[in-house]
């Protein structure tokens, strides 16, 4: 006898109060539905039930056994809910949270290949440099560089997040290429505003770990800005990877100091688990990873 089918069986005539309407219910017969609880007292060695002509009452085992049937099946019950619900059509809005660069440059290409793959979900997409709290903000989704404080999250690996630098060739046309990472306090160096650091440039490269002081007359907060500055020849501008990639395929941009750049930063998929996720957020996950994680 299947060992779920009985358990099944005996909750059913402990709720129905009757063998009759438990088999009724199972569409088996009244004995058949005897047999399955008999057999489950032959195996545990013990009586579940009081049997009178008139009425039937647990025993202290057959009220335990009974308790711990229905967390059993319910845990069955969640299993296929979830195979079920992992199997169904993604459908439905996910909120996402991503960086700006790598977010404009790098998910909002993968998204748009994602929605047209799968016509019935919608995705919002946040970009913002600041660490969003995914939970209280709602966002189904987030991706983050550098240190995860959050440990309550999944967090899944990504391909490392990397910097360069690079300059416009009429910059290095007039001033010279850096052959050493020492070279960099006589440019003019494009710096984000925002950086704790900003008049030194921490690089690691062959020779060890280098931070170099540098200075340039032209600061802002935003990446994009420096890169439209740095492809108009204003400086040595150092960048993520996924910025300057574009302008050095178009010759637009050289790589300055090749092999010398900030270490790499860890970049990591969060969610909130959930037992069962929809089938919209395990298909995105399952996307993100083959398109950005460590072996995509």
């Amino acid at each position: 006898m299947d060992k779920l089918s009985g358990m099944a069986m005996f909750v059913r005539v402990v709720e129905s109060g009757s063998f009759a309407a438990a088999a009724a219910a199972a569409g088996v017969s009244a004995t058949m539905a005897g047999k399955q609880v008999r057999e489950i007292e032959q195996r545990l060695g013990a009586r579940l039930l009081h049997r009178t002509t008139r009425r039937q009452q647990l025993t202290e085992i057959g009220r335990l056994y009974y308790e711990r049937c229905k967390q059993a099946l319910a845990g069955v019950a969640l299993a296929e809910a979830s195979a079920s619900e992992l199997q169904a059509t993604p459908r439905g809005l996910l909120r996402i949270a991503a960086p700006l660069s790598f977010g404009s440059r790098r998910l909002m290409p993968a998204l748009a290949d994602y929605l047209a793959q799968h016509p019935l979900v919608s995705v919002d997409l946040s970009l913002s440099n600041r660490t969003p709290d995914l939970v209280q903000e709602g966002y189904a989704l987030g991706i983050h560089i550098g240190a995860i404080h959050d440990l309550a999250l999944v967090a899944r690996p990504l391909r490392p997040y990397r910097m360069m630098l690079a300059a416009a060739p009429a910059y290095l046309a007039r001033h010279g290429m850096p052959a050493l990472p020492e070279d960099l306090s006589g440019h003019a160096c494009l710096g984000l505003s925002n950086w704790r650091r900003r008049d030194h440039w921490h690089l690691v490269g062959p020779d060890g770990e280098r931070n170099i002081p540098v200075q340039g007359r032209l600061t802002t907060d935003n990446g994009d800005a420096l890169l439209i500055a740095a492809l108009r020849g204003a400086g040595i501008v150092l960048q993520p990877e996924i910025l300057l990639a574009d302008g050095i395929a178009a010759g637009d941009l050289l790589p300055v100091l090749p092999g010398w750049a900030p270490p790499d930063q860890p970049m990591h998929l969060l969610y909130p688990p959930d037992r069962r996720p929809a089938a919209r957020l395990r298909s995105m996950i399952d996307f993100l990873l083959s398109r950005f994680g460590p072996q995509g």
